[in-house]
């Protein structure tokens, strides 16, 4: 086994102390520039790299940011959005050369208890944390662990849906209560150069994109609407049915006409629920699916009930990928830079990390795209 080189190894080549070599390596003054030069190009080609948990329990960044999923782990190898917003989250990282430490957990109390053992570890710099909630316990908890934080997909505008809405399950107290820690036991709890541990967020237009869904469906004639929502407790599905129920109450519709089901985002679900609406006396004629892979799991369900697409259903996918370009009618979708919302993200996290202020970075709002799905219902609904 290959052995990694040390600084004992850097200065026996370059023909210097120790403490030279960790001067220049850690860009303090006591060496020439000269020498300081020499050093850093023999460290390179020995192919020296420092030590990320020496440096952490230095008071140095470790190099690293976290990001945990508390999701149902059989809902996210099927959907696209995490995939894509974790690629454009390592584009950033990857170029910074700053390493992205990920875990999939049961659910917010777990997640919680993650952060705290990371902050006491060291492991991470910040954290990047996704699905907001109705009620979320977490902005408090890194706050007092002055863990910087990047929030994503809150409301837009500020003061939406997210705020006010009493505790749920879990959000009590256990791992996701505020730290009481004795000053002698408690770690540093942040990198120097960090300005502030109040999390950024990047925000995401939820309301205006289904005011498009609704605007499309209405406009096509359809007056009997269901959304088929993803999980109840997180805040952008509240938005969007919010957002759905405002916009049908403006065009005089009421919830008998237009309203949403909950389910976990899998395609079992999406299915399960669509099988249960179809089956109504007075089915929709149009269905609005949380993500890709239930829309396409409910065009399914239609086709084997014998009901064509769009000729008696018309259907919209919230989040646009391959699937619905590649499945049979392609499927109206939501575009929009999911990548784009992973580099937004990261870029703000590592601005914080490098002493800038927390801030707030608007994603563009999706956009919709009609297909084959959705056209005018049958005349005689």
């Amino acid at each position: 086994m290959a052995r990694r080189p040390t600084i004992k190894d850097i200065a026996r080549q370059a023909g210097v102390s120790e403490s030279a070599v960790s001067f220049a390596l850690n860009d303090r003054p006591g060496v020439s520039q000269d020498t300081r030069a020499r050093i850093r190009r023999v460290a390179e080609e020995l192919g020296w790299q420092p030590n990320s948990a020496a440096r952490a329990l230095s008071g140095e960044r470790s190099g690293a940011v976290g990001l945990v999923l508390a999701r149902p782990a059989h809902t996210l190898g099927v959907e696209s959005f995490f995939l894509q917003l974790v690629s454009g989250i390592q584009e950033v990282l990857s170029a910074a050369r700053t390493a992205l430490l990920f875990q999939v957990v049961e659910d917010i109390d777990a997640e919680c208890a993650v952060y705290r053992r990371w902050w006491a570890e060291r492991r991470v710099d910040g954290v990047l944390v996704v699905d907001p909630r109705t009620s979320d316990p977490r902005p408090a908890l890194l706050e007092a662990l002055a863990l910087p934080a990047v929030t994503i997909g809150e409301a837009l505008p500020p003061g939406g849906a997210d705020g006010g809405a009493p505790a749920g399950p879990g959000d009590r107290g256990g791992a996701c209560a505020a730290p009481s820690l004795a000053p002698s036991s408690a770690p540093s709890p942040a990198p120097s150069g960090v300005a502030s541990s109040a999390p950024s967020s990047v925000r995401a237009d939820d309301a205006g994109a289904m005011a498009q869904v609704l605007e499309h469906l209405y406009g096509l004639g359809h007056r009997r609407i269901v959304h088929v929502a993803g999980l109840p407790g997180l805040a952008h599905t509240v938005r969007r049915m919010e957002s759905l129920r405002d916009e049908a109450a403006r065009r005089g519709l009421g919830p008998d006409q237009v309203r949403s089901v909950v389910t976990d985002y899998s395609d079992a679900e999406g299915a399960a629920a669509t099988r249960r609406v179809l089956a109504e006396p007075d089915p929709p004629t149009a269905l609005v699916y949380d993500n890709d892979v239930m829309a396409v799991a409910g065009s399914a369900v239609a086709a084997g009930l014998g009901i064509p697409v769009p000729g008696r259903l018309s259907i919209v996918a919230w989040d646009d990928s391959a699937l619905c370009r590649v499945t049979h009618p392609r499927l109206t979708a939501l575009v929009r830079d999911t990548a784009g919302f992973g580099r937004l993200a990261a870029e703000e996290l590592l601005a914080v990390l490098a002493g800038s202020p927390p801030g707030v970075r608007i994603s563009e709002r999706p956009r919709l795209e009609p297909r084959e799905s959705t056209a005018p219902p049958p005349a005689h609904t």
